[in-house]
């Protein structure tokens, strides 16, 4: 993987801290750890953030990953549709739908809720966002104010992260492939924001 800012080694206490966990976690320590530790405290924020954001309880967990995969999707980053496929794998979730939400409008698999969520998460991620009145209703009536206000906490925190990602070049490690799952289909020709 070439990135557009060369990986460091990470170093100090801390670093040793986040090499043990994320080698426990995915195996090995993946290069944008070396490219976000040129700026520590950016990293440490980071995932304190992304930390914290793993206790809100306010949104079922699988629309929360469909969210989040549909908002990487939106935005282009292949690392983020790979660790979060790796990790709804991990954490038990449903990877077959996981496994769709590149796809997600031509996809069976999901229900109209589902639905809902991952147009919000595209229409959100798009510059400038694009949700309408309509849609959020349908939110609101379907997952309640806080269960919107998680979503709409968590896409912007991967928008965030996944425009950080793309723009540094960090692209996918294939977390996916080294525990044996299937490739994530490509995105649907037809989905906001493709060159389609």
């Amino acid at each position: 993987m070439t990135t557009r800012v060369p990986p460091t080694e990470v170093t100090g206490l801390y670093g040793s801290v986040v090499k043990r966990a994320t080698r426990a976690m995915l195996g090995h320590v993946p290069d944008s750890i070396g490219v976000l530790w040129h700026h520590p405290a950016v990293f440490k924020d980071l995932m304190g953030v992304g930390r914290r954001s793993e206790k809100w309880d306010r949104l079922d967990p699988d629309l929360a990953t469909y969210a989040v995969m549909a908002s990487a999707a939106t935005v282009g980053c292949e690392f983020c549709l790979d660790l979060h496929y790796f990790r709804s794998h991990d954490e038990g979730l449903d990877e077959v739908k996981a496994r769709e939400v590149p796809r997600w409008r031509e996809s069976a698999v999901f229900t109209p809720v589902e639905r809902r969520v991952m147009e919000y998460a595209e229409a959100m991620s798009q510059t400038p966002p694009a949700v309408t009145d309509e849609l959020s209703e349908a939110l609101l009536a379907d997952l309640g104010p806080a269960g919107l206000v998680e979503l709409s906490a968590r896409v912007g925190l991967m928008n965030a992260t996944a425009r950080s990602n793309v723009a540094l070049g960090i692209r996918s490690e294939q977390f996916a492939a080294s525990c044996g799952l299937p490739p994530l289909p490509a995105r649907s020709a037809g989905a906001v924001g493709s060159d389609a």
